[in-house]
């Protein structure tokens, strides 16, 4: 399987995106920020649940990569590396020395532990 890339065109500008450097997207109003591998974000005029629908329509197997964790986030899953309900904090590494650290809701982190703990129960 060859790489695949994400396309957003939003007025003047075209986006070219490759899926596997997206480490998560956060929502921010009407927004929503794309924060890749390397630490670089672009923001799109778009809701993370129209992000979530363009996911869906455009990867389609693929898509299932990316979850949806609470209300402001969409993870790359290959990124997951720590999820701590306790303090509130989801923790995404790129593998090599950059870490991204998410605050989110003890529900999401709660659902989300589960979900990996029916993959590894399988």
């Amino acid at each position: 399987m060859g790489t695949s890339y994400l396309y957003f065109n939003a007025r003047d500008e075209l986006l070219r995106v490759r899926t596997d450097n997206i480490v998560y997207f956060e929502s921010d109003g009407n927004y929503t920020y794309i924060v890749q591998k390397n630490g670089k974000k672009e923001i799109l005029p778009m809701t993370l649940s129209k992000m979530q629908e363009q996911l869906n329509e455009r990867l389609k197997e693929q898509a299932g990569v990316f979850v949806r964790v609470g209300k402001r986030h969409i993870i790359n899953s290959d990124y997951m590396y720590r999820i701590n309900v306790a303090q509130q904090q989801l923790v995404l590494c790129n593998g090599e020395d950059e870490t991204f650290q998410l605050a989110v809701s003890k529900e999401a982190l709660k659902a989300l532990r589960n979900l990996y703990l029916k993959i590894i129960n399988k």
